[in-house]
């Protein structure tokens, strides 16, 4: 059997089994099927996600169930004005040992988890924001001068209130550049509200059962990187990201006026990344011009900034994304 055709069979393998790990997920989490999505092609890819939406629709229920489907050690912080980095990353105490000496003895905080849900991040301090952004990216912690591994893997999904903003330190653009997708939780029309009202009030609320272990989602992950990407794919990327950087030669005309600034090279990475995540969510083994365009809002959204000029026509971030989509002959693609 040739490489490609064990590569075919891997995907497939790993196609059925995510089947298997969203319908166990969606059973808890109701009619979200988009979001879903989204957070296990954030988790496939390797990465961080920040959700955002009103209290009560069940973020926390989320990262709960995704911990027991992935198999995953899971740790929740909720962030405040008074936490401090040591109160996430853990830090030194001073024992007093049986022969009257002394010794210093780490505590780890709970960063060292392999699913982190940092709740409300926005309202920490910046150094404690500061803090965990930088265990995301390197995954790692510094005490006392010496490094500490996280978990493997390890993958934070954070949110924010979009309300009550009084008392908050929003995320730097730098620093939200760390999160793979920003992931925007809506509310739920009528029919998945009543579909969410009988599975959840009821004696028996579906439990969620494991699809995978840590060592097979790292294999998943080493896999989506495998796949390979047709050549319209990753022009149609280029292109598109490209096309929102105010001043760039192959920027869109309206973009210069509408954007601050736009995304950067790892945005690129990111759509390429979660692409090929979706695909294999939805059964395929390569992605499609369909994958592109549905994940790019999540890849763009906290990677853009409005111009004051379009914030006061009311435009929006996601309005501007739908347009560059349209003008690179990908609108039809979008979900």
């Amino acid at each position: 059997m040739s490489t490609d055709e064990i590569l075919v069979q891997e995907v497939k393998a790993l196609a059925a089994r995510l089947s298997d790990a969203r319908l166990s997920t969606e059973r808890r989490f109701v009619g979200q099927h988009d979001v879903v999505e989204q957070v296990l092609a954030a988790i496939l890819a390797g990465g961080h996600a920040l959700l955002i939406g009103q209290p009560g629709l069940g973020k926390t229920m989320l990262v709960d169930t995704l911990s027991t489907v992935l198999g995953l050690d899971s740790q929740r912080i909720q962030f405040t004005p008074d936490l401090m980095p040591a109160d996430i990353l853990g830090s030194e105490v001073l024992d007093a040992l049986p022969d009257g000496s002394r010794a210093f003895r780490f505590i780890e905080g709970p960063v060292f988890t392999q699913l982190l849900m940092a709740d409300e991040i926005n309202r920490a301090s910046p150094r404690t924001q500061s803090a965990l952004l930088q265990a995301m990216q390197e995954r790692e912690v510094t005490i006392s001068g010496q490094h500490r591994p996280l978990g493997r893997p390890f993958h934070v999904l954070a949110t924010q209130n979009p309300i009550e903003q009084e008392g908050t330190y929003p995320l730097p653009e730098a620093q939200l550049d760390r999160f793979l997708l920003q992931i925007d939780v809506d509310y739920p029309d009528r029919d998945t509200e009543r579909a969410i009202l009988l599975a959840t009030t009821g004696l028996d609320e579906g439990a969620p059962h494991a699809a995978f272990t840590p060592a097979e989602l790292i294999a998943a992950q080493r896999l989506i990187r495998q796949m390979p990407v047709g050549e319209a794919v990753v022009e149609a990327i280029l292109d598109l990201v490209r096309a929102a950087r105010p001043g760039a030669p192959e920027a869109e005309p309206f973009v210069s006026d509408a954007l601050l600034w736009g995304p950067g090279p790892r945005a690129a990475q990111a759509l390429m990344l979660v692409s090929r995540a979706r695909a294999v969510l939805n059964g395929r083994y390569a992605p499609t011009l369909d994958d592109v365009a549905a994940m790019a809002p999540p890849v763009l959204r906290h990677r853009m900034a409005l111009s004051f000029a379009a914030r006061a026509r009311g435009e929006t971030v996601d309005a501007i994304i739908a347009r560059l989509l349209d003008a690179r002959t990908l609108g039809r693609h979008a979900a």
